[in-house]
């Protein structure tokens, strides 16, 4: 097997940034998600017919398309359309952040959907508003029961973030790339690259799983 690792240590440095830069836009766009997320879930179970509509539409719609074409819109279609310029960073977590929106939409209806309903007849017969009644009732107890789902979805959407480097983003997948063009070699900086990408993963599911433990013990 022709294979020399030793012209990859140079570039290590170089594709080791990369991890920043895929854990900043991928973070930001958990975060936009899973508010997002939480927002479309309340919008299904409400009993508002047009908020309803708009939730199930709008997950209808970044469930049914490949993420790639939802990103490839945001970066090169939208510009055209509105004149604006847009950065691969912003496109990155616009594109990330909606698309996980409407799969974290169904995890959290689904854990809301879990809880007790005598949970809801209680809070409602005391007189509870229902902003209350949500944030401090029904979601907490959804969340412990979704959390395993949700670190699924993020670990997913970390594994996903490789895609960005379609539109020139320097995320740890287009480092490599770089690397390998650079050297006329791919096979060695993309499976370090790989290396890194199970690293993270595997931090990410151990921490998921202390996380739940946790929550466990506190129950």
């Amino acid at each position: 097997m022709n294979l020399d690792f030793n012209q990859i240590v140079p570039y290590i440095p170089f594709i080791l940034e990369g991890i920043v830069a895929t854990l900043k836009f991928v973070s930001i766009s958990i975060i936009v998600g899973f508010i997002l997320g939480t927002l479309l879930a309340i919008c299904k179970i409400t009993k508002v017919p047009l908020l309803k509509w708009i939730a199930d539409a709008y997950t209808s719609i970044f469930r049914g398309t490949p993420l790639i074409l939802q990103l490839m819109i945001i970066y090169f279609a939208v510009p055209q359309l509105t004149g604006l310029d847009i950065t691969a960073f912003v496109s990155a977590v616009l594109a990330f952040g909606l698309n996980s929106a409407a799969y974290v939409s169904e995890i959290i209806r689904a854990g809301i959907m879990a809880v007790d309903k005598g949970q809801t007849e209680a809070a409602e017969a005391l007189g509870v508003p229902y902003k209350s009644m949500m944030l401090n009732i029904i979601l907490p107890q959804a969340f412990k029961n979704i959390l395993p789902a949700l670190m699924n979805e993020f670990i997913t959407l970390t594994k996903e973030s490789a895609i960005v480097s379609t539109i020139g983003y320097l995320d740890l997948m287009r480092r490599a790339q770089i690397v390998g063009a650079d050297i006329y070699r791919n096979f060695e900086p993309l499976l370090f690259a790989g290396l890194i990408y199970w690293v993270m993963v595997f931090i990410l599911t151990k921490i998921g799983g202390l996380v739940e433990r946790r929550m466990r013990q506190s129950d």
